[in-house]
């Protein structure tokens, strides 16, 4: 079992002096500067020209530089800007103010793993992730708990780069809750294959899928949501609160019987396979270099895709059902885009 690092282990004191600078203001960039601002942090903002977070974050009290100024006048930088986004930001930004001494930080391995981004050797480079939404680090923090995290170091020419991500972390609340080291490599490679094989795209099309079996089998639609997709917070909450295990448990005897004999074989050795595969796409890189050479053609599969599955009948149906769930809180998120 990896150590826990929890308050105790980390010093605040490391930042006496010091600026922070959060390039960024979206879900974690926001989180992150208003909690470390909390936790007595001279903070800055890094953004670019025109943007539209710049009052937001002004809004909320910060002084707001441009990325380059924010760059040189910081000596911890994090990096709180999408993956595909952040080695063009580098270049122009970054490395021609980022001198001996500073400490880049990110939430995310991708591009120092990948190697979108290579840093000078005369800088810190380190990883903090709190293992949630931006929205819950902040929510977490300002009822007194927080959201366990992730630390990481890559280089670390100051002999100082761990209490520096052990500082950011307590700044963030992590500590409260627990933070684990990793490395860039476990962390990026880990978190990719959850998102696509299980959290997102195995958890996505496994409800798709579902829907359309029973609607194609003479099931209304809506019988098939409410099965295939509505109660699938219910089972994932119990796992989260207690395991699969717990979840069983809490479940009855028929459905027990349905999850251990049927679950295998639909969920059989011929996916586990294709997981595997996938594993090994973004282990030797070919994941990576896919996906930023889709952003480099501007997005052309990503968003024929992303169109495709909003056009999806479960969609609609969904639509219809949740208007008639006064309790449940409703967001419309088509076409929203994260600040930055």
């Amino acid at each position: 079992m990896s150590k826990v690092f929890r308050d105790k282990d980390a010093d605040l004191g490391v930042f006496k002096g010091k600026t922070l600078a959060v390039l960024g203001f979206g879900s974690q960039g926001h989180a992150h500067a208003l909690n470390l601002k909390d936790s007595g942090c001279k903070v800055i903002i890094g953004l670019y020209t025109g943007s539209k977070s710049i009052k937001v974050a002004q809004e909320k009290g910060f002084e707001v530089l441009t990325t380059a100024e924010a760059v040189k006048a910081a000596d911890v930088i994090f990096v709180a800007l999408p993956d595909t986004k952040q080695a063009k930001v580098y270049t122009e930004d970054i490395a021609p103010n980022l001198t001996a001494g500073k400490t880049l930080l990110f939430s995310h391995g991708f591009s120092i793993h990948y190697k979108t981004i290579v840093p000078p050797t005369n800088v810190d480079v380190i990883l903090v992730a709190p293992k949630g939404p931006g929205h819950i680090v902040r929510r977490q923090f300002t009822e007194g708990k927080g959201v366990p995290a992730l630390v990481a170091v890559h280089q670390n020419p100051s002999k100082k780069a761990l209490k520096t991500a052990l500082a950011w972390a307590k700044g963030v609340g992590g500590t409260r809750a627990g933070v684990l080291q990793t490395t860039f490599k476990e962390e990026t490679e880990t978190d990719l294959f959850g998102e696509q094989t299980v959290l997102c795209g195995g958890c996505s099309a496994l409800v798709q899928a579902g829907f359309e079996v029973l609607v194609e089998a003479g099931y209304s639609p809506e019988m098939a949501y409410f099965e295939c997709l509505h109660e699938l917070k219910l089972i994932v909450d119990l796992m989260n609160e207690s395991g699969i295990a717990g979840m069983r448990f809490s479940i009855s005897e028929t459905a027990k019987w349905g999850d251990v004999s049927v679950g295998p074989k639909i969920i059989d050795a011929s996916v586990k396979k294709r997981m595997k595969a996938a594993l090994k796409d973004i282990q030797n890189g070919k994941f990576a270099k896919e996906w930023v050479a889709e952003y480099q053609n501007g997005y052309k599969k990503y968003n024929a895709l992303l169109k495709a599955g909003e056009q999806h009948p479960i969609e609609k149906t969904g639509a219809k059902l949740r208007s008639l769930m006064p309790w449940m809180q409703k967001r419309n998120v088509k076409g929203a885009q994260a600040a930055y």
